[in-house]
């Protein structure tokens, strides 16, 4: 079974004029909570409701099938307020298998099923820096390739975002000020419990049936962020250049475990650990997180993941980056220079 890491791709034309969008200079900022930016982050989905675009993203991987084959996926994923607290967001991501691989064996390319999610913020605490959302998340069914291995029938998954800043804490613990957690769980449920193969035995001539059951899986994961512009612009100002002062070193986890109807998946938990670092630019941002495997089912090699993310609210706050229903809130701008 292959990882699924991204969820969007669109044309190489909706690049060019995305990177035509970015301006020379002034901007806001994404979900601010306080003092607190929440970057877009890679592997998980990050808590805040916004306007953005991510493409494209870009991974390359060794999957943990046996025998074991390179995978590159490449994806985008477009978002849009519905209110300021109430957003949707759409994607659908390319495949490419190289050969031996894929469920036929032989190598294939093809898109991945059409993910819409949905997306709620319950609570913003600026004072905490603290933030919580709830979401539905929705793959259907029928919409991707087969030969890639998009599934026949819809999945559902409801998945809980939160997101905590450390700025509250003492003068004493200044240094970990700039250290934010995010993380969200989710529980994927298939619309379809399992799926019969129908076949003939070559040696009897016997009809047989290969029932494949589709189980429940706990998706989770989190990040642990220490960001460079928090520490200029709200603990200490060192003097380092303005380019270190945008970086984001962070660590991912994204992780999966069948919890219910595992009779043919097994119960053993997957997924992968991704060091790296986000750069904040003005309206855009880049990251690059490696992606190491947890164990041999989850893939052999080390991969790679890039993305390249525009804040639509940012560079274009009174059209396509403003809610279409009410006012967005008045933000904060809690970094220098953005």
């Amino acid at each position: 079974m292959s990882m699924r890491l991204l969820r969007a791709g669109l044309p190489r034309l909706v690049i060019l004029l995305a990177v035509m969008l970015v301006p020379l200079g002034g901007s806001g900022a994404h979900e601010i909570v306080g003092n607190r930016l929440f970057p877009a982050t890679l592997g998980i989905d990050d808590p805040g409701v916004n306007d953005e675009l991510s493409i494209p993203t870009v991974a390359v991987f060794k999957t943990g099938d046996d025998p074991s084959f390179r995978q590159r996926d490449i994806s985008g994923e477009f978002s849009k307020r519905i209110t300021d607290a109430f957003g949707v967001s759409f994607g659908v991501t390319h495949s490419h298998f190289s050969a031996p691989g894929g469920p036929a064996g032989m190598g294939a390319d093809g898109f991945q099923n059409l993910e819409t999610t949905f997306k709620y913020r319950l609570v913003k605490d600026p004072v905490h820096e603290f933030i919580l959302s709830v979401g539905l998340s929705v793959e259907w069914g029928r919409t991707g390739a087969q030969s890639v291995g998009a599934e026949q029938f819809n999945v559902y998954t409801p998945t809980v975002y939160f997101g905590k800043g450390f700025g509250d804490l003492p003068d004493t613990l200044s240094w970990i000020r700039p250290v934010a957690v995010t993380g969200q769980v989710g529980y994927a449920i298939p619309g379809r419990r399992s799926t019969a193969t129908f076949g003939i035995d070559p040696d009897s001539g016997d009809p047989t049936v290969d029932t494949e059951f589709h189980p429940r899986v706990l998706q989770w994961g989190g990040t642990l962020q220490y960001s460079m512009p928090y520490l200029k612009s709200a603990v200490i100002d060192l003097g380092l250049p303005d380019f270190i002062n945008r970086f984001i070193p962070i660590v991912e986890a994204t992780l999966q475990t069948p919890v219910a109807n595992t009779f043919t998946s097994g119960t053993l938990t997957t997924g992968t650990i991704n060091p790296g670092f986000l750069w904040i630019g003005k309206g855009f941002q880049i990251g690059v997180e490696a992606l190491i495997p947890i164990n041999r089912q989850s893939g052999t090699n080390v991969g790679v993941i890039g993305q390249l993310h525009f804040y639509l609210d940012d560079l274009d706050p009174r059209g396509i980056g403003r809610p279409i229903f009410g006012n967005a809130v008045a933000r904060a701008t809690p970094i220098a220079g953005n």
